[in-house]
């Protein structure tokens, strides 16, 4: 739930500044994390870019319902980790195509009081193998992407100020 009207929340959804370093372990060992998410042009058909640690998931936009929806597909992904090595940048290629995000969206319902009740769902495939062990790993991962997207919203969202004018518009 966030403390703020769903048309301010709208604006933090589509695009956002630069979260704070993560302290989750995982995404201080490797795991892609967000790191913030710019917009070029409005409405369907615009191209949201949501930069992660390891690159940009490339989000172009399906349904643009201010300020109640927000649904992309993932066109384009990065990496979801960082290898820690001794060897430096490495590319394993068990990192390839393994958990592939395919869609997403954030929903905002309106509450009593000027609240907001913001949801964000993603589609994605994992073909790693045994599935039922490693999507409790994925599911988990996502969920803290998730919880980490979400927190940062609401905070600015919460602020009252301008905070959305770190994130760049085009």
């Amino acid at each position: 739930m966030v403390d703020a009207p769903p048309r301010e929340v709208w604006r933090h959804v589509v695009a956002f500044p630069a979260l704070p370093a993560p302290r989750e372990v995982a995404f201080r060992a490797g795991i892609a994390y967000p790191v913030g998410a710019v917009i070029e042009g409005r409405g369907k058909g615009a191209l949201r870019r949501c930069r992660f640690s390891t690159g940009d998931f490339v989000e172009p936009i399906t349904a643009w319902e201010a300020p109640h929806r927000l649904a992309f597909d993932v066109r384009d992904q990065p990496p979801p980790m960082r290898e820690l090595s001794p060897w430096g940048a490495v590319h394993p290629p068990h990192l390839d195509g393994f958990l592939r995000s395919r869609r997403g969206e954030f929903r905002l319902r309106a509450l009593p009081g000027g609240q907001t009740l913001l949801t964000g769902t993603t589609w994605y495939e994992n073909r790693m193998w045994p599935a039922a062990y490693w999507r409790l790993w994925s599911d988990g991962l996502i969920s803290r992407i998730h919880g980490r997207v979400l927190r940062h919203v609401a905070a600015i969202s919460e602020a009252g100020n301008d905070a959305h004018a770190g994130a760049k518009r085009r």
